[in-house]
Formats: structure tokens, C-alpha cells, sequence
């Protein structure tokens, strides 16, 4: 006979089969992506929200991941590098990235990227107009918008006859710090290249920028060593670097009449708890914050959009807004998650 019934031992099998194939359904389905986002560093709130954003995007659409990184202590360019090379190897679908030094991001990394097709996104800063086409887009705020935005008001806070000013920032080569810079010297002289040297009444002090690649202790010591001086100039800091460190309160303390009477200034850039708390307590003069979260979660969204449904974001740039914090304002003026 030619036709031989099957065995129990044989539909068993297909059973199991079946039961096999119906079980590997929710993976097809729930087909995971997986999203790196790397910060200029690990462990500074202002990316933590980041992520946050990221994840509060990934809360609702299930398939994707978010896998968080950066170098841990300070804005280190090699260590960027190194991380997102990891994260390739590990198995990431798409990079949301705040680049420190965008040649060094684009020939150690991006490129690498590029080269596998997988999507990039910078977010907080952008790579140089040059590098754009490493990435489909860009989130965040208008920086030299920014930079315009500290220096107006450094402007509303000094005593005309003292107009003198020090910025600090970061690494040397990060993109977006050096157009907050172009910003704050646009703001006070209308000339955004060179460094300030008496255009309306304004000069930038002789050791200034400060340089403090977002070392906790570097920019706190880069402040008090200022403060020291008889007749401080304005102190503008375009990013939060001092205010992040644990011991900011403490350390500032003693400068809080001359905070008050504004013999002492202190502008600083972003409006993290730890920054408002200072605010509060009198150890700052003015915040002008940012949307990390929203950074993360817009920047999560075009990128699941892309990598999920092939659709491209419609811009190069997403510009949030920003906020102004003062002691007037401070339970008010911004939502840290």
C-alpha cells in the first residue's frame, strides 16, 4: 500500500511543531528595536533625562529598546568613540548621539555607521555642517540662539561700568558650546568670531573662555578662582559644568551677598534640580534651561519612524525651546523627570 497512516509519534511532532511556530509569533511581531543613546557623559542628569525621553517613547511602542551610554566623568572624545563602536557590535538599530568633537565622532565612528547603514540622530549638539550627512537630523535647541539668549542676560544683570566677562565651557571643539560662545559675543557686541576686546564697553577677561571638559571639579575651581579677584567679571557658563557638582552650594555660600548685590554674577546655562536648588538658595543670578526630555523622546520618535516605517524625518532640524529661571521662578520655571 502506498499511502501509510501516520503515526501517533508523527502527529505528535507536528503538534509540536505548531505549537513551536505559534509561540515564535509574539517575536516577529514585537520584532525589537533597539536605539543607542549616547551622551557627552554617562552620568550628568541633563542626558539621564534624555534617556528618560527615550524610554517614555518606548513605554508606548513596545518593540523598541533604549540602551543608554557615555563616557563616565567627563566629556572625553575618545571614550564617545570607543562606546558607540561597542554598541555596533552589540547590535543597535539606530544612535541618538550629542557629538563633543564632530571630526573625531565621524573618523572613529559615524563613519563606521554609515558604512552598515545604521541611522544616526545627534541631539543636544549637532556634528558640523560639514559631517551632516553622518545623520538624518537634528533635536534640540537653537544654540546660538542660545548663546544670544545668556548674553542678553548677563546684559540685564551687570554694573554698566564693569563689563567685563568670562565665559566657560567645555571641550574646546564641541560643536554646539562654540555656537553658544558665537552667541554670547553676538549678544554683547554684535560680532559673533573674535573674542571681546572693548566693543560696546565689553571685554572678555584675559584667561577666559575657560576650558573645563565638563570636570565637576575643574569648572567649580575655575569659579572660585575668579571669584577671588577683586572686581570679578561676569561669570557665563554655557553649559552647567560647576553647578553639577555636589559641592557647588557649600563652596558658593560665602558669595551670597555679593550674589544679591551683584557684585558677583553667575550665569549659567541649563535648569537641572541640582542648579535650581542653587537658584533658590541665592548661589546663582539667572538659568536659562533646556528640554533634555524632550531631546530624547522627539529624537526617539523620528527615529522609530525611520527605522520601523522607512519614513525620513521631514526636517535637518527640531528646535525646542528653552526657559528662563530666576529666584522668583524657580518652582515654576521648568519640569525636571
Amino acid at each position: 500500500m502506498l499511502f501509510t497512516k501516520p503515526t501517533h509519534h508523527h502527529n505528535s511532532k507536528i503538534i509540536l511543531f505548531i505549537l513551536f511556530a505559534l509561540a515564535c509569533l509574539p517575536l516577529l511581531v514585537h520584532a525589537k528595536f533597539v536605539i543607542g543613546i549616547v551622551g557627552k557623559t554617562k552620568n550628568d542628569s541633563f542626558y539621564i533625562q534624555s534617556y528618560k525621553g527615550c524610554m517614555a517613547f518606548a513605554e508606548a511602542h513596545p518593540e523598541v529598546t533604549c540602551l543608554y551610554d557615555g563616557p563616565d566623568d567627563y566629556q572625553d572624545i575618545r571614550t564617545q568613540a570607543l562606546i558607540i563602536n561597542d554598541m555596533v557590535k552589540k547590535g543597535i538599530d539606530g544612535l541618538l548621539v550629542a557629538t563633543t568633537d564632530s571630526d573625531y565622532l565621524v573618523n572613529r565612528a559615524l563613519k563606521n555607521l554609515y558604512e552598515k547603514k545604521i541611522p544616526v540622530i545627534t541631539f543636544d549638539s549637532d556634528l558640523l555642517p560639514k559631517d551632516n550627512q553622518y545623520r538624518l537630523a537634528y533635536v534640540g535647541t537653537n544654540n546660538f540662539d542660545f548663546g544670544v539668549a545668556l548674553g542678553n542676560q548677563v546684559k540685564l544683570l551687570i554694573n554698566n561700568d564693569n563689563k567685563n566677562i568670562c565665559i566657560q565651557s567645555g571641550h574646546e571643539t564641541t560643536p554646539n558650546l562654540n555656537e553658544r560662545i558665537a552667541g554670547v559675543r553676538f549678544a554683547l557686541s554684535g560680532q559673533s568670531t573674535q573674542r571681546l576686546s572693548g566693543e560696546n564697553g565689553w571685554k572678555e577677561f584675559s584667561r577666559c573662555p575657560l576650558y573645563s571638559l565638563g570636570k565637576r571639579d575643574t569648572s567649580l575651581e575655575q569659579v572660585t578662582n575668579l571669584l577671588k579677584i577683586k572686581r570679578p567679571p561676569a561669570f557665563l557658563a554655557v553649559a552647567g559644568f560647576a553647578q553639577f557638582n555636589p559641592h557647588y552650594i557649600e563652596t558658593l555660600t560665602p558669595y551670597k551677598n555679593a550674589i544679591a548685590s551683584k557684585e558677583v554674577i553667575i550665569v549659567s546655562a541649563d535648569t537641572e534640580t541640582t542648579q535650581l536648588e542653587a537658584l533658590n538658595q541665592g548661589l546663582s543670578s539667572s538659568n536659562i534651561g533646556q528640554n533634555p526630555f524632550e531631546m530624547g523622546r522627539l529624537s526617539a520618535e523620528l527615529m522609530y519612524n525611520y527605522i520601523a516605517n522607512n519614513k525620513k524625518p521631514e526636517q535637518p532640524f527640531y528646535y525646542l525651546d528653552f526657559h528662563y529661571c530666576n529666584k522668583n521662578n524657580v518652582d515654576t520655571c521648568t519640569i525636571n523627570y
